[in-house]
């Protein structure tokens, strides 16, 4: 496990609306499972570039190693034990990559990044659940590892996590109401299962499920034969009402069976009040 500590310049986005002295930080955050990002960074960064996306969670980067470079603009952070197999990374943009203070690699399945953007502290995680064919004992270690995460993340902070859960949801909530938003695909599994039960357990929201959308619009998996749903990105129940909106993107395609899956959240945060520095001054109008 790696960590990286970093000073956050409170910058990023622009504000946007709000009165007084707040504002808001527009912020899209994406996730994708991109197959290998050997040979594929510069592509990759481009796309992100096009759809505006500010971080992303990417999954099965098969990049060894505990890495941080530059990447046509973003900053990306990898994660990774094992060339070719596994690995996940999350880039941050230019506006925004100055604002990373901490940076933590759990494994080749799991890492978290924490951004100070104004006043608010924002943690995204990119996570890569096992397929369902592997062994229950490393299906165990990857819930326990994405438990003690969100367990670290005091509740006055923001929490969005991204990621390849390799599980259906369905699309209806049945008695999963409280996370899943009615607005799912396909008939649900046992991952599916095993992704709400831990929603339920930590009160998030599964944002891909709260929005009704075309087929096109929820499907983030399409082989010659299937269609299916098994990447998300979740949110905490109590900022729900920071997304604004959360769909998949059909037409980019990455030499990758999964499609991208973004999401748009409205950041409200506290406008530093400007100091007058040196001698006061004279009111002339009194």
């Amino acid at each position: 496990m790696g960590r990286e500590v970093g000073r956050g310049l409170g910058g990023g986005l622009g504000c946007k609306g709000g009165k007084g002295n707040k504002g808001v930080h527009r912020l899209r955050i994406g996730s994708w499972n991109i197959g290998s990002l050997t040979g594929k960074s510069i592509e990759l960064t481009k796309i992100l570039k096009k759809r505006r996306v500010n971080i992303a969670c990417v999954q099965e980067t098969r990049w060894a190693g505990s890495s941080a470079r530059d990447a046509d603009g973003y900053k990306l952070w990898n994660s990774g034990t094992q060339k070719g197999k596994n690995g996940v990374g999350i880039l941050v943009d230019r506006e925004l990559r100055e604002s990373v203070v901490e940076v933590r690699r759990v494994n080749d399945r799991l890492m978290i990044i924490k951004l100070v953007v104004g006043q608010c502290t924002i943690n995204v995680v990119s996570a890569y659940v096992p397929h369902m064919g592997l062994d229950e004992e490393v299906k165990r270690r990857f819930w326990e590892g994405l438990d003690e995460i969100i367990r670290q993340v005091p509740p006055t902070e923001k929490l969005f996590i991204g990621g390849d859960f390799n599980g259906h949801i369905g699309s209806t909530a049945g008695v999963y109401d409280e996370v899943h938003g009615g607005f799912g695909f396909g008939e649900r599994n046992g991952g599916g299962t095993s992704l709400l039960d831990f929603a339920k357990a930590f009160r998030l929201e599964v944002a891909n499920s709260c929005f009704p959308k075309r087929d096109g619009h929820l499907v983030t998996f399409q082989n010659a034969v299937a269609k299916t749903q098994i990447d998300y990105l979740l949110l905490r129940r109590h900022d729900r009402g920071l997304c604004k909106d959360c769909k998949v993107i059909p037409a980019e395609i990455l030499v990758t069976r999964h499609r991208l899956l973004v999401m748009d959240v409205g950041i409200m945060v506290k406008r530093r009040k400007m100091s007058t520095r040196g001698k006061p001054r004279i009111r002339w109008g009194a």
